[in-house]
């Protein structure tokens, strides 16, 4: 049984390009200090003393900085290219952490929280469309994968350091995103040698424009339900990461423990299990059944009683539902890109998830105001429902829309035979 699990995860991790580790790498070294998103709620309205809304409010403009961020960051990348943007964001984001932390009014901060925002987010359509290019179709799911696993790896160290840290100063979290921000930046120029890529530096230009992401009606209703389910998703990592500190009186050091077991459980079975199920199915298929356990995972806070014990077990069942779901959910949007419009693409994918940043705490904090938080969990299981069977209804839609495609195709080959 041992040998034949050391096979599996074998497998598992075999047949990767060697600058896919290194790009991994990069992102275990930037992430392993992630930890001021994680505990910007909790630190706004416990040590800035602002209200729940007012605390929601900040994080919302972190998310309203990512779609400006994806959006310049999916120009930038189509045009000048990923290596470079990749590197002026880490490194413009790692100073404005440090500068974020020293901004205690809500004005002050508000602006700040913005700019990191923008500078930070825009690293994300860069680093999906290098993790493409660095990958082949046969491996790109785990590819992702193993970026995510780096991702997490470093939010499990980050979020452990970062509770830890948290209950002795919080200021030490700024100081400490911001330099893992700057050493990624080093460590990718010294891993990877510069890519040229983008259209401004593309020798050869095609005659036919690359699809536009808008223009993509069925990308356009995947991204809909991405926003649908990251806005619920969110809520641990915002109103949730409160509930445990104000109402289920969890110290921010246990807190940090639950966002680690996050980040572990999926460095431990992902890529096993990306690896098991890659092919066997749709992606569609996986994603909608993710997003429904990440909607239970949610509930069992309004079923089970409030002790340490039932906020691991919710964390841990949400976490598998999100292992089940957004591997594939990058493989689709992946699927539906070239070489040309890939960086629009991340950078929609990324808006998604960035406007999921500000519904999040915008909708959660209102409904904790008026209905408390039992109202707020029975409704992020029903919005995960909702968005689980729309997954359901993609997945049928693009089977139907590939058919037509392959029936067109088959049908002009004939007539050109004629």
């Amino acid at each position: 049984m041992i040998s034949g699990t050391k096979t599996l995860y074998k497998n598992a991790y075999s047949g990767l390009s060697e600058r896919t580790w290194y790009l991994a790498i990069v992102m275990l070294v930037n992430r392993s200090g992630t930890m001021v998103i994680a505990f910007l709620t909790v630190y706004c309205n416990t040590k800035l003393h602002f209200t729940i809304p007012q605390a929601g409010f900040i994080v919302a403009l972190f998310g309203a900085g990512s779609i400006i961020g994806a959006y310049l960051g999916g120009k930038i990348t189509d045009t000048w290219g990923f290596y470079p943007l990749q590197v002026a964001s880490l490194i413009l984001g790692g100073l404005m952490f440090i500068t974020v932390g020293f901004l205690h009014t809500f004005l002050s901060l508000s602006i700040g929280i913005l700019i990191l925002s923008i500078c930070n987010e825009s690293f994300r359509p860069a680093n999906s469309t290098a993790v493409a290019y660095y990958s082949s179709v046969e491996n790109r799911t785990r590819s992702f994968s193993l970026n995510r696993l780096a991702i997490n790896l470093g939010w499990a160290v980050g979020s452990a350091l970062g509770g830890f840290l948290a209950s002795i100063n919080y200021h030490l979290l700024f100081w400490v995103d911001g330099c893992t921000n700057i050493v990624a930046a080093l460590v990718l120029l010294k891993l990877l040698p510069f890519v040229k890529s983008g259209s401004k530096q593309s020798e050869a230009k095609k005659e036919i424009p690359a699809r536009m992401p808008h223009r993509d009606k069925l990308y356009m209703f995947f991204i809909v339900l991405t926003i649908l389910f990251a806005s619920c998703f969110f809520q641990m990592f915002t109103m949730i990461s409160l509930y445990y500190k104000t109402q289920w009186h969890l110290n921010e050091l246990f807190i940090g423990f639950l966002m680690a077991i996050n980040g572990l459980t999926i460095v431990v079975f992902e890529m096993i299990l990306i690896y098991s199920l890659e092919g066997t199915k749709p992606h569609t298929y996986f994603i909608s059944i993710g997003v429904a356990v990440v909607g239970i995972g949610f509930a069992l806070l309004n079923v089970l009683p409030h002790l340490a014990w039932a906020a691991i077990i919710s964390v841990l069942i949400i976490t598998i539902g999100e292992i089940m779901s957004m591997p594939f959910m990058n493989s689709f949007w992946i699927s539906r890109t070239d070489e040309d419009n890939r960086g629009r693409y991340a950078a929609m994918y990324t808006i998604a998830w960035s406007i999921a940043q500000i519904a999040a705490p915008t909708f959660g904090s209102q409904i904790i105001e008026h209905s408390g938080y039992p109202s707020l969990i029975w409704t992020l299981l029903i919005i995960c429902l909702i968005a689980s069977l729309g997954f359901i209804l993609l997945g049928k839609y693009y089977k139907t829309s590939l058919a037509l495609a392959t029936k067109t195709v088959s049908n002009k080959t004939i007539q050109n035979q004629d």
